[in-house]
């Protein structure tokens, strides 16, 4: 392992996301950290960004972006986009974008120099770009030096405060041929002082490295550079601290071996925890040189391809980097070999114990061991102390460090040993527990803990609870720091307490989640602080997790300290949740202050804070306190509403109307009723506010019987006064009438009469008559309203109040004039008198309403006067004009004129009127105003049929005409012969007859149309010569009387031809429709006749040599074509010199297969056309009339000739020579290939193919080259077709098919080495390795493993019985399981010891460890130990054991070592399984030291299985276990047995017993081992009494030996007496002052309690005459 000193690792192969080979460069790829790559990558014409998680290497993210440069955020997902000069930043989770920039200049590099700057680099400057701030712009930091023009830049860096800043750039050496090709240039930029230093060099990167000695890091800049003479590394100090010692620069060289002689370095990073620089060169070379002091530590070459983009590896401290073969490599330093390696390889002490220092690692503990005792030995007490503070992991420092140093004498004039080692750590960094200790303890003393404060401030000390403990003893301030620090919650808020930071307590708690006794902690803070106290109470209740306290506990603590005002505001504090469980403390609230104060209960009530106290009690209590308000509030009892609501003079008037709305009805009215007895008077306004606002509640029908109960009109006047106009109930506006009218309310009575829509009109009518009021006002608007006026007329009439008739119709409604007049008609009224009122009144009312009247009482002369006055006045109203008009026809007076000539009356009313009296009038009234529906019904049923057809042609409406000419109509026929005859011929206009022909026409009555149209067109008529009705005769006659159509043609001369030979065609006419064309001269319409209708090619012929015009024979030709007379067609069109109609002419051909004659028509054509179709069409053709000459001559001269799809015409119809010729001349190397296949010229059918360069016509020539076994084309064929992963499966179906296995395995194992050899390649040869050449597999897959598809290999090699190759893939692809298991399975074939355990320990199925045991111990059992060593970790070790000792299979002793191994486990298997061998082997000293240092195991089994050994050692063991489980009597015996006198002896002592120690004591006497006895009584003389010892000594004679245990007691006995004393004077002491204490102590306090008060502030203290008396009886003191 020392050989390698580094971690070596591909993270992933770029090919197996499908990241195309062309995209892994430095210009597409970009790395800013360990976390991402982007690619930017075009597959096909769409441009798209890859982002890969490093750490899920299977979350790929493709985005369809088009960029010149992505880069993504070294953490977390946003990416940077660049595209032309266009900047933008995105945030990929949020899918939003971050901020964006136009650059004024274009961008030639740009890298995320930290997490939230972007460094830009131009041609002319360097830009940082913050995403921070969404609105900023780059800002420029430096001007580009002129040593990088026209280099490339490959490297942008800062330092770790971003005040250092490098920018890194190559280019060819091409001016000086003696120097290194590859130039290195950079430009090194400090901020602060704005100055650039150009640098020769290749790669650079800044780091920082803490000195011994130094309090700060020293900042250095290190760079690499190669020339001609020679590359060297270079470390330079920038930024130097004063306080640090000075950096010597290294300048060390870099090696590089002869082969690579133009080699240079291309990037470097530099390990922060390692203090390693990693050196990358363009070869693939790792270079490792410590930054302290240049020295190389390792080299070697990690990559056949150049790394071209690295970044730090946070992970490992190390670098990764991506290579052009798209492999993601990183290099660490290896921790476990890199110390071993500097020592045994490099031979470099000092080096390998700095390092080890520096970055915590193994492998120099012995050295630091070493050297620290020589130095201390020596006295060189400063140096140990720096070896110690710097030894790594700590391992030097520890107590027993500390206790030597401290033990050094201290020289005089000289600091002690023990400060120098501390200054020495605390210069180092933290100190650990016991070291924060000891230098705590002497500074405290010293009194300084200032210095302890800062050394806490800049975390030197750990926080320990002892360290905490002796800072509380100084500073309590200081310690409450320590324990926060240590998390010692306990102590953190005894010191919260303690300072008074009370408010802090519970925040604290809940952070550290830690629950103190709250209840202890709130008395002792209201002893110390009461007001504090209170605080704390609230916050302790009102958490927002639940109540930390109990309430109950809180409030007794509060009323004991008789604070009763704070406990007033602890409580609504509290309770402010009005939680159902509080009922108890929120009566004892109420309680408290309506005793005390009675104004703060009313205030709490009137909060309505709370609802769960004891109502009924609260409610006493209120009415008691004079709370009449509150205690209606609480109260249920009826009785004890009523008894409180008749004071209503002390109630607020309207809180207790409100309060009514709590009460149900029934207690309402009983409220009510009981007000209104015991005082009307007083309680009468608020019982009318009370039935006012809940009316609806309580119904008006029980509260109009309430009031009126009382005999209270005034109050329900009052009451329905406030509801009437909002209530629509009957009876209320009835009982208001009533009420109104009793209470004199006369006006209010007309008003509601008149605004009311609710009341009964009946009932209000009757009652108005009843009460004989002097103002009839109210009667009438009643009956006006409901239509009530003929009783009214009747009422009024009868008593004589005629002069409120006038007043009726003139004041109050004169619409109501009719039915007044029809009234008193009815009561016999004078006619003067009727005429005088009708004459009086000056209103507007409906006229036709009087006439009304008056008619159905024959009485309209009555009105002749009135009606003779309007008229004479001007007045125009059609009513007036109507009675007028129907006095005129009953008088018979000339009634014909004044129909004709009024235009004021109604025609329809009129007509009516006339029907019956005279149709002749009926007919002008309603041919007046064009009453169509009466005047057809009157004129039908009069047979008045000439009128009706007169009106009907004058009138012109086709609706009208409709329904009269309806077939339905039977007076139809009637009506026609009159237009016919009457009506129309007498018409002059032409829209009268128009209208009349259209209706005709809509009608469908050609026959009746056709006479008519006869008359009106070849009869003389001004009609005559009209150009659409002589149409109109054509149409009729073609649709409806076809043999008249010949002889209108000729007779007729003025209609559109054009129009009627197209309609003559359509309704089958051709020979009239020919006869108009021919007439005309419309040749072309009249050959079309010919050919399409008549279809006659003959006549049609005939016709064209007579005409001979081109469009005839183009018609002619279209004809012969559609008849596939193609010749004779083709002929046509040549004569009409047509080639329009070339498409189908060219389909009908080619179909017909007369390519010969459409060779001619084609020749025709291109003469006027320059077309494609007619080119195409043309090359075709000559290739079908094998006209191959032509076909040259023709492609030679210029055409529009689509040659592709001639091409693939002929191709399709194997005119391979045609073919050939017509892809050549385009150039199509793809479809020439494809023809040369086919014409059998393989070499040149290839060719082609690498011209095209298309997958399928690889494929194409591929297979044809297969077929004719020509392999090596073959081969150059398949290599182009392989590269495309989804065609690979079918190649090697077409090989292994026919049976060419070496063939196709040459051709993958060519195609290996590919630059786009992707997965598929490497897998599909494995597949076939194992298929064809076994052996080759192990050596294909140990090379390409990382580039298979293993899943897939892996079925292949199981298949083929492959074991070692199948194990191999198992592990590779991380199937652990299945490789252990596959290798248990085939031993034979694949099992080898170090694989196996490498295997074993990462399955992750620990079935599997179990069946590797019993693998080995069958297979290999002298290896068990050393495979148990791997697996002791994850394995159950009783499992293991029930294993190994199954029943009749004792193999422990095989896994004794491993026994030994996991004992420190204490598994009471293992220690019964080890224990049993140490039996076997008869090994007691062994197990009495695992039976003493392990317990899991039982005890007494082991000790019976003991106690009958044949050695007495067992025995003894047996013994001393018995005593370990409290069993004396039985070891005690086991060791007298065995004369073990001295383990019985201890036994009995460790009992603690006396029985066991005085039987002990017999058992010596007895035996008279006096030795023994003596012994015994030193040995357990706390345990012995000393009565017994005494009677046993004086009986047998042990004076001698009992003598020394006698004095002992005794001089016991006196020191236990003089305790005694001593505690007993002191006691009484104590007792005697408390007494005296208590004597002095006033039984009663007298404080007194002040006014209590929610705005009081403190409690009073004037002191009260005597105690306050509470109302529960309890004096002095609260009896809750």
């Amino acid at each position: 392992m020392a050989d390698r000193p580094i971690t070596f690792a591909e993270h992933l192969q770029l090919s197996s996301v499908n990241v195309q080979p062309a995209s892994i460069s430095f210009q597409t790829l970009t790395l800013e950290s360990d976390h991402f790559i982007c690619v930017q990558e075009k597959v096909g014409e769409q441009s798209q960004v890859v982002i890969i998680d490093l750490a899920d290497a299977n979350n790929v993210m493709r985005r369809p972006i088009t960029a010149d440069s992505a880069i993504m955020h070294p953490k977390q997902k946003i990416i940077a986009l660049r595209a032309s000069r266009q900047l933008q930043i995105f945030n990929i989770e949020t899918k939003s974008k971050v901020k964006s920039h136009l650059n004024s200049e274009d961008v030639v590099f740009w890298k995320w120099i930290s997490d939230t700057t972007i460094g830009i680099v131009s041609d002319t400057a360097v830009f940082h770009w913050a995403i921070d701030d969404p609105t900023s712009a780059p800002v420029k930091v430096f001007d580009r030096h002129a040593t990088l023009a026209g280099a490339q830049i490959i490297n942008y860096r800062a330092s770790a405060d971003e005040k250092w800043l490098v920018l890194v750039g190559i280019s060819g050496n091409t001016a000086n041929p003696a120097a290194f090709k590859v130039k290195g240039a950079m430009q090194l930029y400090s901020r602060e002082r704005g100055v650039s230093q150009p640098i020769e060099g290749h790669a650079a990167s800044f780091a920082q490295l803490k000195l011994d000695g130094a309090p700060a890091p020293t900042s250095l800049f290190t760079f690499s550079v190669r020339t001609a003479q020679g590359a060297k590394l270079h470390i330079v100090e920038i930024d130097h601290n004063a306080a640090n010692p000075a950096f010597a620069k290294k300048a060390v060289d870099v090696f590089f071996p002869q082969e690579a002689p133009n080699d240079f370095p291309v990037a470097m990073q530099v390990s922060k925890k390692h203090g390693i620089i990693y050196l990358v060169t363009k070869y693939g070379f790792i270079h490792l040189y410590d930054l302290e002091s240049g020295t190389c530590l390792y080299m070697n070459r990690i990559s056949g391809e150049t790394i071209f983009v690295t970044a730090e590896h946070e992970a490992s401290n190390g670098i990764i980097g991506v290579n052009k073969r798209g492999q993601v490599l990183s290099v660490s330093v290896d921790e476990q070999t890199i110390i071993p390696y500097i020592l045994n390889v490099l031979s470099n002490t000092e080096l390998a114990v700095k390092l080890a220092s520096r970055a915590n690692l193994p492998g120099a503990d012995d050295l630091y061991v070493q050297q620290y005792n020589q130095l201390f030995g020596t006295g060189q007490y400063a140096e140990a102390a720096k070896i110690a503070a710097n030894s790594p992991r700590g391992i030097l420092r520890t107590p027993q460090t500390i206790e030597q140093f401290k033990q050094v004498p201290v020289q005089p004039g000289t600091l002690s040993p023990i400060l120098q080692y501390f200054g020495i750590l605390l210069e180092k960094g933290e100190l650990n527990k016991h070291e924060s200790l000891e230098l705590a303890r002497p500074v405290l003393a010293q009194g300084r803990k200032q210095l302890l404060e800062k050394w806490l401030k800049e975390n030197k000390l750990e926080c320990t609870e002892e360290l905490g403990d002796i800072v509380r003893l100084h500073d309590m301030t200081l310690a409450l720091s320590v324990y926060l620090r240590a998390n010692v919650p306990n102590k953190v808020v005894a010191c919260f307490a303690e300072t008074g930071q009370f408010e802090k307590i519970v925040l604290y708690a809940k952070k550290v989640n830690y629950t103190p006794d709250y209840t202890t902690l709130l008395q002792h803070i209201m002893r110390v602080n009461p007001e504090k106290g209170a605080e704390f109470a609230s916050q302790l209740v009102n958490d927002e997790n639940g109540p930390l306290v109990d309430v109950e506990r809180v409030v007794d603590i509060f009323m004991s300290q008789n604070m009763i005002q704070q406990a007033t505001s602890f409580l609504l504090d509290a309770l402010k949740d009005n939680k159902p469980e509080q009922a108890h403390l929120q009566t004892r609230l109420l309680e408290m202050n309506l005793v005390h104060a009675p104004q703060v209960a009313d205030a709490i009530l009137g909060n309505e804070m709370f609802t769960h106290y004891d109502r009924p009690r609260i409610a006493n209590l209120c009415e008691k306190a004079g709370l009449l308000q509150r205690a209606l509030e609480h109260y249920e009892d009826l009785a004890d509403i009523k008894r409180v609501v008749v004071h209503s003079k002390v109630l607020n008037v309207e809180w207790l109307v409100t309060y009514f709305s709590r009460l149900t009805a029934d207690q309402s009215f009983a409220c009510m009723n009981e007000m209104l007895r015991v005082n009307i008077r007083e309680n009468l306004q608020v019982v009318v506010q009370i039935a006012t606002k809940y009316s609806d509640i309580l119904g008006p029908v029980k509260l109009i019987e309430m009031f009126e109960s009382f005999k209270s009109f005034e109050g329900l006047y009052y009451y329905l006064g406030s509801v009437v106009n909002l209530s629509q109930d009957p009876e209320v506006h009835y009982k208001y009438i009533q009420a109104a009218t009793r209470t004199g309310q006369i006006r209010e009575v007309e008003r509601l009469c008149r605004e009311s829509n609710y009341y009964n009109p009946e009932k209000v009518k009757n009652f108005l008559k009843e009460a004989k009021l002097s103002d009839q006002l109210p009667l009438i608007i009643v009956c006006d309203r409901f239509d009530f006026v003929h009783d009214l007329v009747l009422y009024l009439y009868q008593n004589g109040l005629i002069k409120f008739i006038e007043v009726y119709v003139q004041r109050v409604n004169s619409a109501r004039t009719p039915q007044v007049i029809g009234g008193l008609l009815d009561v016999d009224c004078e006619e003067q008198t009727i005429k005088s009122l009708l004459a009086s009144v000056v209103g507007v009312f409906p006229i036709e309403e009087l006439v009304e009247e008056v008619e159905k009482r024959n009485r309209l002369k009555i009105i002749l006067p009135w009606v003779e006055a309007k008229v004479a006045s001007g007045l125009q109203d059609p009513a007036l004009y109507n009675a007028l008009a129907k006095i005129l026809i009953d008088s018979n007076s000339n009634p014909q004129a004044f129909l004709t000539e009024n235009n004021l009356y109604e025609p329809l009313v009129v007509g009516k009127y006339c029907e019956k009296r005279d149709p002749s009038l009926a007919y002008i009234a309603y041919a007046k105003g064009f009453c169509d529906e009466e005047l057809i019904s009157i004129t039908n049923d009069n047979s008045m049929f000439k009128q009706q057809a007169r009106y009907l042609v004058k009138r012109r409406r086709l609706e009208l005409w409709r329904q009269v000419l309806d077939p339905g109509n039977d007076h139809r026929r009637q009506l026609v012969d009159q237009v016919v005859a009457t009506a129309v011929p007498e018409s002059t206009d032409p829209d009268d007859v128009s209208a009349t022909v259209r209706a005709f026409m809509e009608a469908d009555l050609p026959i009746p149309l056709i006479e008519m149209l006869e008359k009106i067109v070849l009869e003389p008529s001004p009609f005559s010569d009209n150009k659409n009705l002589q149409k109109l005769l054509l149409l009729t006659a073609i649709r409806s009387h076809k043999a008249k159509v010949d002889g209108y043609i000729n007779k007729l001369e003025n209609y559109d031809h054009l129009e009627i030979a197209r309609i003559a065609t359509e309704h089958g006419l051709y020979e009239e429709a020919f006869t108009i064309y021919k007439k005309y001269n419309e040749h072309a319409l009249a050959m079309s006749i010919l050919v399409e209708h008549i279809v006659s090619i003959e006549r049609g012929l005939d016709y064209a040599h007579k005409v001979d015009k081109p469009e005839v024979w183009s018609r002619l030709a279209k004809a012969q074509l559609d008849g596939l007379r193609i010749k004779d067609s083709i002929d046509s069109y040549i004569k009409a010199q047509d080639p329009t109609n070339y498409l189908e002419v060219i389909e009908i051909a080619n179909r017909a297969g007369k390519q010969d004659d459409l060779v001619r028509f084609l020749q025709m054509a291109r003469k006027t056309l320059r077309e494609p179709k007619i080119d195409t069409e043309l090359a075709y053709a000559y290739a079908k009339t094998d006209r191959l000459h032509d076909m040259e001559d023709f492609l030679g001269m210029t055409n529009v000739a689509d040659i592709l799809d001639v091409g693939e015409k002929c191709f399709n119809d194997e005119l391979y020579q045609a073919s050939k010729l017509l892809f050549t001349s385009i150039s199509n190397w793809a479809r020439l290939a494809t023809t040369l296949i086919y014409l059998g010229e393989s070499q040149a059918a290839v060719e082609s193919a690498r011209k095209a360069g298309n997958t399928e016509v690889w494929k194409q020539v591929h297979r044809a080259c297969i077929e004719k076994a020509e392999f090596r084309l073959a081969q150059i064929c398949g290599l182009n077709v392989i590269v495309h992963a989804e065609e690979l499966p079918a190649v090697i179906r077409m090989y292994e098919r026919l049976g060419y296995f070496d063939e196709i395995m040459a051709l993958l194992e060519a195609g290996l080495s590919l630059e786009r050899a992707h997965m598929g390649i490497f897998t599909e040869l494995s597949t076939l390795y194992s298929k064809y050449k076994p052996e080759k597999l192990m050596e294909h897959l140990k090379l390409f493993v990382s580039r298979i598809n293993i899943p897939k290999v892996i079925k292949s090699a199981e298949k083929a019985h492959l074991w070692a190759e199948l194990v191999y893939l198992y592990i590779k692809y991380d199937e652990y399981d299945n490789a252990a298991l596959a290798i248990m399975e085939r031993a034979a074939d694949a099992w080898d010891h170090n694989q196996f355990k490498d295997t074993i320990v990462k399955v992750a199925n620990l079935e599997i460890y179990y069946k590797a045991l019993s693998f080995y111990l069958e297979e290999q059992p002298l290896l068990l130990t050393d495979l148990l060593t791997v697996l002791s970790p994850r394995i159950d070790h009783t499992r293991v054991v029930r294993m190994f000792n199954a029943s009749g299979n004792d193999n422990l002793p095989l896994i004794k070592p491993y026994l030994v191994a996991v004992q420190h486990l204490n598994i009471e298997a293992v220690n019964d399984a080890y224990n049993s061998i140490l039996i076997d082997e008869e090994d007691y000293n062994t197990l009495r030291d695992s039976i003493d240092s392990f317990d899991r195991y039982d005890p007494i089994a082991l000790a019976k299985k003991l106690e009958k050994h044949p050695v007495l050692e067992f025995r003894r063991l047996a013994a001393h276990l018995y005593k370990k489980n409290s069993r004396w009597d039985t070891s005690i015996a086991l060791s007298k047995e065995d004369k073990l006198f001295k383990d019985a002896i201890i036994t009995a002592a460790t009992s603690n017993s006396i029985d066991v120690a005085e039987d002990l004591l017999t058992y010596f006497v007895v035996i008279g081992n006096r030795e023994c006895f003596a012994a015994m009584l030193y040995v357990c003389f706390d345990l012995l009494r000393p009565d017994v010892v005494m009677d046993l000594s004086w009986q047998h004679g042990l004076n001698d030996f009992y003598m020394p245990y006698r004095i002992q007691s005794q001089r016991s006995m006196l020191d236990k007496i003089a305790t005694l004393e001593k505690e007993v004077k002191e006691r009484a002491k104590k007792d005697t002052a408390k007494e005296q204490a208590e004597s002095e102590q006033p039984i009663i306090n007298p404080g007194g309690f002040g006014t209590l008060l929610l705005t009081q502030g403190a409690m009073g203290t004037a002191p009260s005459p005597m105690p306050p008396i509470y109302t529960n009886g309890a004096s002095g003191a609260f009896g809750f």
